[in-house]
């Protein structure tokens, strides 16, 4: 395997719900490598999304140790956090969440210039990305006046905008029919590949799946 993008060593989550206690994840230890484009399966319920929670930084009350190119992140303050999903990572979920009021193009261009790219370097790079998509007569478009293909490639374009190391995707195809999300998949992996990201997919797809690099199962809060 190429050097690690992520690693996660011993992950757990547990919920208090009434008396009981669910425990979600139970000791994730988990390998993705650069390049590395990698699909985790489990039914639904079994914690792959709140292992891409804990993976992408974006809530707490996890134990364990997630390293993002070599650096223990888990335990970093707010700010911090900010900047290693800001400046290292990309996510794109099942539905798009595009802002409604801006066009594909700015929507796209909107992480580059938080990051503090200017605008002349964020404009070429998001027209760049949406024409790779097939998106290149639609940059003036707005979410509501795109398909669903479309804005999920919209929002394909915006996670890689920022070249991020780390992708990570939570059902990104679910909510398109098969061959919509045939294609969208298919356009997802080529970029990713082509700018050498590692990716972390949860998806229900066997079929998907068979299209990445490696699969992982999480079952009764582990990997196999």
């Amino acid at each position: 395997m190429t050097d690690p993008v992520l690693q996660t060593r011993n992950l757990r989550r547990s919920f208090t719900q009434a008396e009981a206690t669910i425990h979600v994840l139970r000791g994730v230890d988990l390998t993705v490598g650069a390049g590395e484009i990698v699909a985790l399966l489990g039914p639904s319920g079994s914690g792959k999304s709140t292992l891409l929670q804990a993976v992408g930084l974006l809530e707490g009350g996890f134990e364990g140790e997630i390293l993002v190119a070599g650096e223990e992140v888990a335990k970093f303050g707010s700010n911090a956090r900010t900047e290693v999903r800001r400046d290292r990572m990309g996510f794109i979920y099942q539905f798009h969440h595009l802002l409604p009021d801006f066009n594909a193009l700015e929507n796209v261009v909107l992480p580059q210039l938080v990051r503090g790219d200017s605008r002349r370097d964020a404009d070429a790079r998001a027209t760049e990305l949406l024409s790779a998509l097939g998106l290149g007569n639609r940059l003036t478009h707005r979410p509501s006046q795109l398909s669903g293909g479309e804005q999920q490639r919209v929002a394909v374009a915006r996670a890689l905008a920022n070249r991020p190391a780390l992708v990570l995707a939570d059902e990104p195809t679910g909510n398109l029919d098969e061959a919509t999300a045939d294609v969208v998949f298919a356009e997802f992996i080529r970029l990713v590949r082509g700018q050498g990201s590692a990716a972390l997919v949860a998806t229900h797809n066997e079929r998907l799946a068979a299209r990445m690099d490696r699969v992982v199962r999480l079952h009764d809060g582990v990997l196999r």
